[in-house]
């Protein structure tokens, strides 16, 4: 007997400053989503002061938050809100953090190294239960698989792909037959290969030589092909400029990239725009996701940058 569909609930949604322009992509997307505003503001000293508006209005409404914890700066604000919508009497709580920050350069590698993935784990883990009970947080390919194991049993962590996003803008490529999946180490391809079944796929690999670090071609042929970098996050971008130069010389005959978390700190994102003449249409697209807002903003109409929004897959989640 087939399960019956239970009716969509209306979803107060509150949002951080930076997530302003995605809040209101969901918004469009759902007639059960209503937007909600909080009046962000600071004390003389500096340290919020901040107003939840219609706060009485939520009593028995389901509610969540969208956060952006990409700059360490807003951090406390925002927990600070996320501490409180659930103590509103409120239906039940949601946050939805599309970019979990912490832990992409961590490697805990001797006594005293200090994993930051960890602490805001628990600081997550400690908000407080609704009256719907534990609370829900939405996150999209964390860096490190095992971070999903720091949450503790008091939240409810909901693990989402910006991979469908990826895989339906291919499918509108002109050359979507001739599109080969390439993964710029193991990591990646443990991570990611079994959602690209369909595809045929190339694996590199970064090997040693003395004080550097090379990419090579591990397997796989690119050979005339659309080949399709494909990783969780971005930083300086060294990493996948180096795997592009791998993939065009061994014939390939476009290279493109997609991350789900386009960070770029210290405006990186400018060593591949197409003005740059060393990477002179060396990436034919780049896909990223709006889970960073900073940077879409700074990349908006910039060649070869496309951005594919999370938005409908964020009000998909919300009804869960």
């Amino acid at each position: 007997m087939a399960l019956l569909k239970s009716p969509e609930k209306q979803v107060n949604l509150f949002y951080s400053v930076e997530c302003e322009e995605l809040a209101h992509k969901v918004a469009l997307l759902s007639p059960h989503i209503i937007l909600q505003n909080i009046k962000w503001r600071s004390f003389a000293d500096g340290f919020p002061n901040i107003y939840i508006n219609n706060a009485e209005e939520l009593r028995g409404q389901h509610v969540a938050f969208l956060a952006s914890f990409s700059s360490p700066a807003h951090v406390f604000e925002q927990l600070s809100v996320v501490y409180a919508l659930p103590r509103l009497f409120v239906a039940s709580f949601t946050l939805v953090l599309p970019f979990f920050p912490t832990g992409s350069f961590e490697r805990m590698e001797e006594e005293g190294d200090v994993a930051t993935a960890f602490t805001l784990a628990r600081m997550l883990s400690n908000i407080p239960i609704s009256r719907g009970g534990p609370t829900s947080i939405v996150i999209y390919d964390i860096h490190a698989l095992q971070e999903r194991f720091y949450f503790g049993d008091e939240v409810l962590p909901l693990f989402e792909t910006g991979i469908p996003l990826l895989k339906q803008r291919l499918g509108q490529l002109p050359d979507a037959d001739n599109v080969v999946i390439a993964f710029p180490d193991d990591g990646a391809w443990k991570r990611f290969h079994k959602q690209f079944d369909n595809f045929s796929v190339v694996v590199c690999t970064k090997v040693r030589e003395g004080d550097k670090r090379i990419v090579r071609l591990k397997e796989g042929n690119v050979s005339g092909h659309h080949v399709v970098i494909v990783d969780d996050l971005v930083q300086s971008g060294g990493t996948l400029i180096e795997c592009q130069k791998v993939l065009a010389a061994n014939g390939a005959g476009k290279v493109s990239a997609y991350v789900t978390h386009g960070v770029f700190p210290n405006q990186s994102w400018e060593r591949f725009t197409h003005k740059n003449e060393s990477l002179e249409k060396a990436f034919t697209h780049f896909w990223i996701t709006d889970s960073c807002p900073r940077t879409v903003k700074a990349i908006a109409n910039r060649a070869p940058f496309e951005v594919l929004s999370l938005a409908g897959s964020i009000a998909d989640a919300l009804q869960i």
